[in-house]
C-alpha cells in the first residue's frame, strides 16, 4: 500500500472514533493537548513516532496497522513478520505445539489471521486425516474444511444453523486481508451445495432462546459428536505473526462426545474415521 503523510491523521481519527473516544479523553490518556492530537488528525502536525505507537497502545490498535502508521507518517516500522518455522521462533512453536498438546482429547489447532492452520494437536488431525486431499491442500484452511461438500459440511448434522458463524468470518476475514486466495475461496464457495448466496452473510445469524452456546453437530465413524468452539490468543505479542495467531479448541457440549473423544485418544491411529 503506497501512502503520504497526509493519510496518517485520518487514520488515527477513525480509529478514535471506532473506539469510541472523544479528542479530549484520548489526549488525557496520553497526556498531550487536545489542540496537538486535532492537529495531528488533520495532518497539520506531524506526530513522532512515540507519540503515534501510545496512541496506538491506548486504542489496541492491531501491530501490522502499527506499521503501517509508521510508514504513513514517514518513519521505519518497528514489527516484524516472522514465520514459526523461523529458528527465532522455535521456542515459541514448542510452548505452542505443548499447548495444543494439552488440549488432547480435545481438538485444537493454531491459525492464522486467514484461518489456515499453522500447528495441530493430534485429536485435530484425526478429525481431517480421512478428508481427500483436494480438501486440504496445498494449505489447511478451516474455511475450506468446514464448508466444502468433500469436507465436514456433508458431515455435519446442522450445517444450516453452523455454517453462516464460519461464513460471516469468511466474508470478513477476506474483506479485511484483501487475501487473493480467501477472495477466491469465498467465490468458489457461493457454488457449493447448502451455502447461501454471499449478500446474505453477514446476516444476523438465527438465535435459539434455549441455548447458550453455539454448537458444531458432526457425525464420524458413525459416531455423533456435539462441540462448541473457545478461540483463544497470545497476550503479549511483539511480532504481527504472533499478534494474529489464534488457537482454536473444539470442546464437547455434552458428555457423551466426552467419552468418545477419550476412547479415540486411546487408539494411536485415526481408524479410517469416515
Amino acid at each position: 500500500m503506497t501512502s503520504t503523510r497526509d493519510n496518517v491523521g485520518p487514520l488515527v481519527r477513525r480509529h478514535r472514533e471506532r473506539a469510541r473516544f472523544s479528542q479530549m479523553a484520548l489526549a488525557l490518556e496520553i497526556g498531550v493537548s487536545t489542540r496537538h492530537l486535532g492537529f495531528v488528525e488533520l495532518g497539520r502536525s506531524r506526530p513522532s513516532p512515540e507519540l503515534l505507537m501510545a496512541i496506538a497502545e491506548r486504542l489496541d490498535v492491531p501491530l501490522r496497522e502499527r506499521n503501517e502508521w509508521l510508514l504513513t507518517a514517514g518513519y521505519a516500522p518497528r514489527y516484524a513478520q516472522t514465520h514459526l518455522d523461523a529458528p527465532t521462533m522455535r521456542r515459541v512453536r514448542s510452548a505452542l505445539q505443548t499447548f495444543l498438546d494439552g488440549q488432547n482429547p480435545y481438538p485444537a489447532v493454531a491459525l492464522d489471521r486467514g484461518w489456515n492452520v499453522e500447528l495441530t494437536n493430534h485429536a485435530a488431525q484425526r478429525l481431517t486425516d480421512s478428508l481427500p486431499a483436494h480438501v486440504l491442500e496445498p494449505t489447511r484452511n478451516v474455511f475450506r474444511i468446514a464448508l466444502h461438500p468433500d469436507g465436514f459440511a456433508s458431515r455435519s448434522a446442522n450445517f444450516a444453523e453452523w455454517s453462516p458463524y464460519v461464513l460471516r468470518n469468511l466474508d470478513r476475514v477476506a474483506t479485511r486481508t484483501d487475501d487473493p486466495a480467501l477472495r477466491a475461496l469465498a467465490i468458489e464457495a457461493q457454488s457449493w451445495p447448502a451455502v447461501p448466496a454471499r449478500k446474505s452473510w453477514s446476516d444476523p445469524a438465527p438465535t435459539d432462546p434455549e441455548s447458550t452456546v453455539l454448537t458444531w453437530r458432526i457425525r464420524l465413524h458413525d459416531q455423533d459428536l456435539t462441540l462448541f468452539t473457545i478461540m483463544s490468543v497470545i497476550g503479549t505479542p511483539l511480532d504481527i505473526g504472533l499478534s494474529e495467531l489464534t488457537i482454536e479448541t473444539f470442546v464437547p457440549a455434552d458428555s457423551a462426545t466426552h467419552e468418545l473423544l477419550w476412547e479415540w485418544s486411546q487408539t494411536s491411529q485415526p481408524d479410517g474415521i469416515t
